[in-house]
């Protein structure tokens, strides 16, 4: 036995096979086969659907599931080579999973897993993407049943610390299989090669491959898809010879299953697609690249799926395979298109069964939600994807233990051809008993039998009916309240329910339960109230000081109730501050863990820490994140505030056998630390270097311009980042100009701007060659010196990550602590009178009833003490005493996708519907960061408002949340004084005579009755406007139209006109008026529509930004939602 088992492993190990090999008999060839006969092997392989090997037996994904926690590998069927859906549909059954794997196929251990926060934030823990849901893309293939990769906004997969991937401008390709129906125009559903950081690292920082219908970079003929390949700061389809971005030759796709080629050597790209179930591949672009800042290509060997290469998480589209081939190899057309064919020799076709409650075929499964012993019709389709006709097809429905369906089984006599579609509806009653879980629609033909699951709940009618953030009032940010709603005609006892939300990017804390004989009426209401605080850090018996997220309005003197106590307050300090997430190293990491008995933690951000503050750790999270865990705090006392982590580069190329490196940033850098440098891939390799001493850092920015060879003059940015820009102020010194193959040195003479703006810089000697904007610039700076020679070569602009040196504290951990679980200043809190007898936990409720600068002003069911809602987006689930899930929403985005209603994959919709955040959206603000996450961009928030989310009519619940969810429409107002009868408006459009309007909130507000409506645009002049001029730069341009009345300027400067034309842009646009101004209009005067005018005079003074709402649009706590809403909302 054991001289067969050497000399079956010296055959693998003689044949060139990976362990995984097949020893049955030999499966048609796989796409990764037909590249390495061509001499261009897989180094990255990927695919739920199938091998991509005809020797590959091993494992295709990995699934966990929400129940229990627990994973399973999904492999391929053995001696088919398909993957085993069987295996899936019944670890899966009865509860949700994920993907949290997806397992490279080629042996270089390229496995994608959860994607880490980027320039861009996923909702996961401290910015992670989601993972995606595993039972969303169901397709057949080879004839049986497989699942696909199923990305919606927010979701992504992702391995930055890779192997063997093509780097630098070597030559690679890569080529996927996707769902051309599935896609929309946000940035970026990608497969391919990024930034091993997952920031944007500068143009032809990655290549991969994109699916969508973007138009902001470059674009194709129609209205989309297009295959085009991510270059980084480009979606690139073509290149013109005039610079413009209109790609005439690149074709719409819109094809079910796409086929798309992507591939990039020296100076040279192209990008093929195709019908995947056709297998014919166009060449959609080949030629050379954009220009010299793209040229050569600096690629950095991440593999990503799903997202832009800085982790955009905005896209949507669905993965079914795809492969990476080895550096130094540019598979030819022919071979590509020979792996087109057998991706069609494959037989990709839409799902054979689903269930819903319309005939669809081909869509995600949804959610439906039933009363006990209430019944609801369903269809089963089946279609056709045998390739032949087939004949007594019988569709059934498999229901829970207790439920009943109408008819036992609907058999089709007639023969169905292929692709046709056919459909039974069944008439299905739920049982008594309470219920999550599973139904399942069934074909039986010819021996054959395929099904498809759909979720299901059976539970009491209890819905999560309206939540308001605030009113909009200046002087409370957390007028609060979530309500629920009885929509049956029975009383319902929610005794022991929960009700839990989830704010994103943060862990879930608490949950608030309902008191012991609670019970609900038939069309009741029952509000909760989130109280003007509540506590950050657990307080246990004998504390006499609480932490505590808000002392709005608390004072020395009151009388507070924490939990279930009541107590004098003695002192007040302060409020818990902002959490930051302990850090999260790239492309090392993403995740460490920091053990249990530690005094210092790594931290993202050092800002708003202090010594002797009370700090609260978080612990408690399970990796992959998935929103199952609790966190908790445990609490330390700060001893020293060192310096945060960071991401910096290297300023120059870097040569084996250098003891000095230039890069970006010496932050947090001291001699002696141990920093790694680069990734496993040819031609290069890790450095794991040791700092000996740590002098200046490199200036590094780029041309703002083109520069011809023999100029003495250049300019350059005056800043560098996305989205926050830090300021560079050259000097006079050495400097490096161009992209690689094209440096030159030269010495900075004279140094003309302010930095922040383009910098004119004198240059000695002349510039050798041209240059065009973009090539990088840099002033070397000292850099590090090394205690060892680099064994490798390193590119400039190649990451790497700092720790810092971090926080630290007394007394040591008690627990583990990982990247991304939050780090937070505990604040002082408040002093109370006496010690607290018993515990109380996280979101405690601290209340004092006399405080109205912070909480809910009414008077709630019942009181919680947090979190605050969030105002980008969250989830909420409601579970009955037993843990069934009641109701689920996501409001915002999709924090929590499992708990929305409504899936869709329809072109340039929401790939998981969502309810809106209640409140007037804010656009993001591009150049500030996110707080505690200094390098990611903000995300779009919404101001609180007078009104709410809320179904309606109340009650509504068609398991979409899309519809059944409406949202009150506010309005910001241009500052108003008092006896003023007109009000300014960024639109009018909700308005009409004769309406009642609420102005503003809390004891500013006044109700009044609209006359007439104007035009609607509130803006501000963005350059100053001279006497006579007929243009107008603004801020926003995209609230006016042609033809609408302007007004330009206030008070005495006030001036009406007519626009004749508007120009939008990104940040900026202008209006033509019809007529020249009579007066001169400075930077920042006010821009408006004629608005609304009033029956009657304000009585109060109003600042601009003030909220206005419709009287018939306001909240309702405890009552029914107003009618208003739907039409308001649909205007």
């Amino acid at each position: 036995m054991n001289i067969l088992k050497l000399f079956f492993s010296l055959a693998l190990l003689l044949s060139g096979l990976p362990a995984w090999a097949s020893t049955q008999a030999a499966r048609p060839e796989g796409p990764c086969d037909i590249y390495a006969k061509a001499g261009a092997p897989c180094v990255a392989a990927h695919s739920t659907t199938r091998a991509l090997y005809a020797a590959y037996d091993g494992p295709l994904y990995q699934v966990m599931r929400q129940s229990d926690g627990k994973t399973r590998d999904i492999g391929v069927v053995r001696g088919a080579g398909y993957a085993n859906a069987a295996a899936q549909d019944a670890f899966c059954a009865d509860t949700y999973c994920w993907i949290t794997i997806l397992y490279d196929q080629s042996g270089k251990r390229n496995h994608l897993v959860q994607a880490p926060r980027g320039t861009w934030t996923g909702p996961a823990l401290g910015g992670m993407d989601n993972l995606p849901l595993a039972d969303l893309a169901p397709v057949t293939i080879m004839g049986h049943k497989v699942y696909g990769v199923y990305i919606a906004p927010g979701m992504g997969l992702r391995l930055n610390d890779t192997h063997g991937v093509p780097v630098d401008d070597q030559a690679g390709g890569q080529y996927a299989v996707i769902n051309g129906y599935h896609y929309n125009g946000a940035c970026c559903f990608d497969y391919g090669n990024g930034e091993i950081d997952s920031i944007d690292d500068d143009n032809g920082t990655m290549e991969a491959i994109y699916f969508g219908n973007a138009k902001g970079w470059y674009r194709g003929s129609g209205a989309g898809p297009w295959v085009m390949a991510d270059h980084e700061n480009n979606l690139v389809g073509c290149v013109n010879d005039d610079k413009s971005k209109l790609c005439a030759n690149l074709p719409t796709l819109a094809t079910r299953f796409v086929t798309a080629v992507t591939k990039g050597k020296p100076g040279h790209w192209a990008t093929l697609g195709g019908d995947a179930q056709r297998g014919q591949l166009a060449v959609m672009y080949e030629g050379r690249r954009i220009d010299a800042s793209y040229d050569p290509m600096r690629k950095q060997g991440a593999v990503l799926l799903g997202n832009g290469g800085d982790n955009s998480t905005a896209s949507q589209g669905t993965f079914y395979e795809g492969a990476m081939t080895a550096p130094r190899t540019y598979p030819s057309n022919e071979t590509d298109q020979l792996v087109a064919r057998n991706v069609a020799a494959a037989r990709y076709d839409v799902a054979a069964v689903s269930v819903g409650t319309t005939s669809a075929s081909d869509v995600p499964a949804s959610l439906h939600t039933f009363a006990p012993r209430a019944s609801k019709d369903l269809t089963v389709t089946f279609t056709n994807t045998t390739g032949q006709p087939v004949r007594g097809v019988a569709l059934s429905l498999a229901v829970p233990k207790g439920w009943h369906v109408d008819a036992a089984a609907h058999t089709i006599p007639d023969a169905i051809a292929p692709g046709q579609s056919v459909h039974a509806v069944f008439k299905v009653t739920s049982g008594a008993a309470p219920f999550n879980g599973d139904l399942k629609g069934v074909a039986t033909w010819a021996g054959r039998t395929e099904s498809a699951a759909a979720k299901v709940r059976n539970v009491a009618p209890v819905k999560i009916n309206e939540f308001r953030l605030s009113d909009g009032a200046r002087t409370n940010a957390t007028n609060a309240f979530i309500e629920l709603y009885n929509a049956g005609e029975k009383e319902v006892d929610i005794s022991n329910w929960t009700f839990a939300q989830h704010a994103t990017r943060e862990p879930l804390f608490s949950k608030v339960k309902m008191p012991a004989g609670t019970r609900l009426a038939p069309h009741g209401f029952y509000v909760l109230g989130l109280s003007n605080s509540g506590l950050v850090l657990p307080a246990r018996p004998g504390d006499a000081t609480i932490h505590v997220r808000n002392v709005d309005g608390i004072k020395p003197g009151d009388t507070i109730v924490v939990g279930d106590e009541t107590r004098k307050v003695v002192r007040v300090g302060t409020a818990a501050g902002q959490a930051t997430p302990l850090w999260q190293p790239l492309p090392d990491g993403p995740i460490i863990t920091i053990p249990a008995g530690s005094t210092t933690v790594p931290v993202t951000t050092t800002e708003g820490f202090a010594v002797g503050d009370t700090l609260a750790l978080g612990y408690g999270t399970t990796y992959p994140v998935d929103g199952r865990a609790t966190e908790h705090y445990e609490k330390v006392t700060i001893t020293g505030v060192g310096t945060a982590g960071s991401q910096a580069w290297l300023g120059l190329d870097a040569a084996p056998g250098s003891t000095n490196i230039q890069v970006t940033s010496t932050a947090g850098i001291a001699a002696g630390d141990r920093i790694r440098l680069d990734i496993d891939s040819a031609d290069h390799g890790i450095d794991m270097v040791t700092v000996k001493h740590v002098g200046t850092a490199a200036r590094r920015t780029s041309l703002a311009r083109d520069a011809a060879a023999g100029a003495t003059t250049i300019v350059v940015h005056g800043a560098i980042g996305f989205p926050a820009k830090k300021n560079v102020d050259y000097t006079p010194g050495k400097a490096v100009i161009g992209a690689p193959g094209k440096l030159q040195t030269v010495d900075i003479v004279r140094v003309e701007g302010t930095p922040g703006g383009n910098l004119t810089l004198t240059i000695s000697p002349a510039l050798a060659q041209d240059h065009v904007a973009n090539e990088p610039f840099v002033e070397p700076g000292t850099g590090l010196d090394l205690a060892a020679p680099l064994k490798y070569p390193h590119a400039a602009n190649l990451p790497f990550s700092v720790r810092g040196t971090g926080i630290t504290f007394t007394p040591a951990t008690r627990h583990a602590h990982s990247s991304n679980e939050p780090v937070r200043p505990a604040g002082s809190g408040i002093v109370l009178d006496r010690a607290l007898a018993r515990a109380h936990d996280t979101d405690a409720v601290v209340r004092v009833d006399t405080v109205t600068a912070a909480g809910f002003q009414g008077t709630p069911n019942q009181w919680f003490g947090g979190p605050a809602l969030s105002r980008e987006a969250g989830s909420m689930v409601l579970r009955d005493a037993a843990g069934h899930v009641v109701d689920s929403l996501n409001y915002g985005d999709l924090v929590d996708p499992w708990a929305s209603g409504g899936f869709r994959g329809a072109a340039g919709k929401a790939a998981t519907c969502h309810a809106a955040a209640p409140g007037i959206a804010n656009e993001p603000t591009w150049d500030r960061a996110l707080p505690g996450i200094p390098f990611s961009g903000a995300v779009a928030q919404v101001d609180a408002a007078q009104g709410s989310t809320g179904r309606y009519p109340d009650g509504q619940d068609n398991d979409n949340d899309c519809t059944d969810f409406v949202t009150s429409v506010s309005i910001r107002t241009g500052a108003t004084a008092a006896g003023s009868t007109s009000v300014r408006a960024a639109t009018v459009a909700h308005f009409a005579p004769g309406q009642s309007v609420v102005i503003d909130a809390g004891d500013h507000a006044e109700t009044l009755t609209v006359a007439t409506v104007g035009s609607s645009g509130l803006t501000r002049a963005s350059a100053p406007a001279d006497k006579g001029a007929t243009v107008v730069r603004v801020d926003d341009a995209r609230q006016f139209v042609a033809g609408q009345p302007v007004i330009v300027g206030s008070g005495a400067d006030e001036e009406q006109g007519v626009v004749a034309a508007v120009e939008t842009g990104w940040r900026t646009g202008k209006l033509t008026l019809q007529a020249p101004l009579a007066r001169a209009h400075d930077t920042g005067a006010s821009v408006s529509g004629t608005g609304i005018t009033l029956a009657v005079p304000l009585a109060k003074a109003h600042p601009a930004g003030t909220v206005m709402t419709a009287a018939g649009d306001l909240a309702t706590p405890g009552a029914p939602n107003n009618g208003v809403r739907r039409s308001a909302a649909q205007l």
